[in-house]
């Protein structure tokens, strides 16, 4: 059975799907853009975006800025009208300016995750750019909520809730992440849908939800709609794609990956993240220490000197072919991809 439309505001998605941001570099103008071209909304990740670019290592915050506007032309030349964004980490430097740099560009939507986007409505003000906080518990949910009303008078133009089978950063203690299973964080689901629909009748308006983490088959967005969910989002089924921005090598090592290759690891970013096994994650793990060559200034309160290996090193040698010697994040059921599609196949095998 084929869902139907989704309206969020003035922007409507022919089939309710969110295309997850995969940084560095995974989600890019053209896998955000033939998202969009097939009914979905793509989400273009601004994770040092702009690594492809010449001034890169001596003008980081500059480089990404200018590709931002590029990935969004891309992505929009291909869209065929269709809904393309930007999903923004709140733990990124500079976060506030490449906030007000997807404003300008001219993005549909922006989605906020790797910390609360508490401040999100403040940079975005004056414009129609569509807002979403992503939230993990019922919990941080309650405090983005409580706070957008409180301080800007707003609620979030829809929500993204990311379950613990995600991929890449984790909204989750490691602990919490053994704690729950399906049944567990399906009962947590409906409590941070209920804690919306609050929301919605104090300000009169619906917060469409959108659930991602583990949607890998019809069967897990059938689920995810029983729930309550207006919308999937997804993200590791759309990697093994044709129109995926990442190196081939980077799409087969999903393809190649067996279930017990799919691991959790430590992140810089002071999160756990889930990727695929390799000798780069192996070496982590192990306790061994890469310093960064150098720093970029990437993430909010990194210490160059402690931390075990540079988040943004690590994930560009992984988009640029390196597959053994970078980081391979990837969502919990990424094992499962057998083939190449493309995205309008898997957008017709889920919704």
């Amino acid at each position: 059975m084929e869902q139907k439309e989704l309206e969020i505001g003035d922007l409507t998605l022919k089939r309710p799907i969110f295309q997850g941001g995969m940084g560095v570099g995974v989600s890019l103008g053209g896998l955000a853009g033939a998202v969009a071209a097939a009914g979905g909304a793509g989400a273009i990740s601004a994770a040092q975006i702009g690594f492809r670019e010449p001034d890169f290592d001596t003008h980081t915050v500059e480089a990404n800025l200018r590709a931002m506007e590029k990935e969004l032309k891309k992505a929009r030349k291909i869209a065929k009208g269709g809904v393309v964004g930007f999903n923004i980490m709140v733990a990124m430097q500079h976060y506030a300016d490449y906030v007000r740099q997807a404003v300008k560009a001219g993005a549909d939507f922006i989605v906020s995750g790797a910390g609360l986007p508490v401040d999100l409505p403040g940079y975005a003000a004056g414009s129609d750019v569509k807002l979403a906080p992503i939230v993990s518990t019922e919990k941080s949910a309650a405090v983005i909520l409580k706070y957008w009303a409180k301080k800007w008078n707003r609620v979030p133009d829809f929500l993204v809730i990311e379950g613990p089978k995600a991929g890449g950063h984790l909204g989750f203690t490691k602990e919490q992440l053994h704690l729950f299973d399906a049944a567990a964080y399906g009962e947590e689901v409906k409590r941070i849908i209920a804690r919306a629909r609050e929301y919605e009748v104090k300000f009169g308006r619906k917060i469409p939800v959108v659930l991602g983490g583990g949607v890998s088959s019809r069967e897990k967005a059938k689920e995810a709609f029983a729930l309550g969910a207006d919308a999937v989002q997804v993200a590791s089924r759309f990697v093994t794609t044709a129109e995926c921005d990442a190196d081939e090598r980077y799409k087969q090592a999903y393809i190649s990956a067996r279930e017990e290759d799919v691991m959790l690891i430590k992140s810089p970013v002071g999160m756990p993240g889930r990727a695929i096994r390799n000798s780069f994650a192996e070496r982590i793990m192990g306790g061994e220490k890469l310093p960064p060559k150098r720093c970029r200034g990437c993430i909010k309160g990194c210490k160059p000197a402690e931390i075990p290996y540079c988040i943004t090193e690590a994930l560009i040698q992984a988009v640029k072919g390196d597959t053994e010697n970078g980081l391979l994040f990837c969502g919990a059921d990424a094992w499962k991809a057998e083939r190449m599609e493309t995205v309008q196949e898997v957008i017709d095998d889920l919704v």
